[in-house]
């Protein structure tokens, strides 16, 4: 039996080491910042002589490395694995690339467990061996969530284990392309004192799954718990550790999921893939536009279309606006999908350029589908909806409106027209209104493009003066 290794008591603040736990750090004062760590001999610093030796001690302990030529690495960039599921492919930049490590997060029952078993069965269907490790769930809860698949997981290998050591060697006893890790908030080691999910634990276990899957070439899929936040819970460094963040979002009202990369070391950030949720699992949509704008009433007030770009990839979205008289005292300012500051912003804008006085109406505004505009792209469609439904008059349905409104009501262009042109056209709108200045020097084949300057040349475009 191995001696266990010897541990240290680390402030995450500022990294000072102590022999055992304690509330507060003593040298910076913060309080419950020490976590367990494996102890790291340090080369002191404090005389040249003692620098010389330690440099002669690591000589003599390590070996000399190989230094190749950049030029001369090969690339595994056309290596990567397909698993039959386009939006996740997308999301990942192309497929999984082997030997990376894949941390997706997202909240409780949204649907990563089904996602990765679903995964780890087109891997198997493939002919890429896949292992899937719970530490959560019962080797019959995952057999019962693989049959509503119709069987397409069945096939791949279960382990129900929390040890880390035992995972590593049940997996490196086998060739396998693909682990999951489900959650990397069950896995411990047993050089760790610290209880299964602490930052110590959370932050070693990721660290050696890492050198697992760069020294095996086998991509680890690790699922994260997320805090009331909505971040990973854990140390912020397991984002850093791994080499792909996806979050998996959605309500757990609506039927649709969005799948969305934060980070991706082989691929573009921010991309989406949009899922459906059924009682076969996890379906991938291919045209999130024709989604979100399936459901959309024609010749109705306070409605609006703007494209949003998410990542590389143009979406189209549904923004709703509704003004009526308040019931109460203070008007009642809600909205959904889109920042409340923003909208406070915009409504003073409206009244102050515009003359739309909102001071006596309660204004509800939404983003249909749970999409969260975070862009400012849309602000042109924000107003637009909340004009429409105070002069009540709808404004056209095959209309686009894109641009972002300034503090003078002036209306300013907004990036990668083209391509948000060229997703409108596909989705049959005819008439797009933005800023004089970003109109595309190429015109889009089927779509007017009408160029406005302020908020008053919009709204007298649309409602006639």
């Amino acid at each position: 039996m191995s001696p266990k290794a010897k541990t240290v008591y680390r402030c995450t603040n500022c990294g000072a080491d102590h022999p055992k736990w304690a509330g507060r750090c003593d040298i910076c004062g913060e309080w419950n910042s020490l976590v367990e760590e494996m102890a790291v001999p340090r080369a002191s610093s404090t005389a040249s002589g003692r620098r010389v030796q330690g440099q002669r001690s690591m000589a003599e302990g390590g070996s000399v490395a190989p230094t190749p030529r950049l030029r001369d690495i090969k690339s595994s960039a056309g290596r990567r694995l397909k698993t039959g599921i386009k939006e996740f492919d997308f999301v990942l930049g192309g497929g999984i690339v082997p030997g990376s490590m894949v941390l997706v997060g997202g909240e409780p029952g949204i649907g990563k467990s089904t996602l990765l078993l679903q995964v780890a069965g087109r891997l198997q269907e493939l002919g890429h061996s896949t292992l899937y490790v719970s530490g959560e769930e019962s080797a019959l809860q995952v057999k019962l969530r693989a049959e509503r698949l119709h069987g397409s997981a069945e096939d791949v290998a279960l382990l129900n284990e929390t040890l880390l050591e035992t995972i590593i060697a049940t997996a490196g006893s086998q060739r396998l392309d693909a682990i999951v890790i489900d959650s990397i908030q069950t896995v411990f080691t047993s050089d760790l004192e610290g209880a299964p999910g602490n930052v110590g634990q959370v932050r070693e276990c990721a660290a050696r799954l890492m050198r697992f899957a760069k020294e095996t070439e086998t991509t680890v899929f690790a699922v994260g718990h997320v805090t009331k936040g909505g971040g990973i819970a854990g140390p912020k460094t397991l984002e850093h550790i791994v080499d792909t963040v996806l979050y998996f979002e959605g309500e757990g009202m609506l039927e649709h999921r969005v799948l969305r990369a934060t980070k991706n070391r082989f691929g573009s950030v921010d991309e989406i893939g949009v899922f459906r949720m059924t009682e076969e699992g996890l379906i991938a949509v291919e045209n999130p536009s024709e989604l979100f704008l399936g459901d959309r009433l024609h010749n109705s007030s306070g409605s609006a279309v703007t494209a949003l770009l998410e990542g590389t990839r143009p979406v189209l979205i549904e923004i709703q606006g509704l003004a009526a008289k308040a019931g109460y005292g203070t008007p009642q300012r809600v909205s959904t999908g889109y920042d409340a500051r923003r909208l406070a912003l915009l409504l003073a804008v409206l009244d102050k350029r515009a003359g739309l006085s909102f001071s006596q109406l309660d204004v509800f505004l939404n983003v249909v589908g749970g999409v969260r505009m975070q862009e400012p792209a849309g602000d042109l469609a924000v107003a637009s909806a909340l004009a429409s439904s105070v002069y009540d008059r709808p404004v056209a349905n095959s209309a686009i409106f894109l641009g972002e409104v300034g503090l003078g009501g002036e209306i300013r262009p907004v990036s990668q027209t083209e391509r948000r042109l060229g997703e409108a056209g596909k989705m049959g709108m005819t008439t797009a209104y933005m800023a004089e200045r970003g109109i595309p020097k190429r015109g889009t084949r089927g779509i007017e493009i009408v160029g406005v300057r302020t908020i008053n040349d919009l709204f007298r475009q649309l409602f006639n003066g």
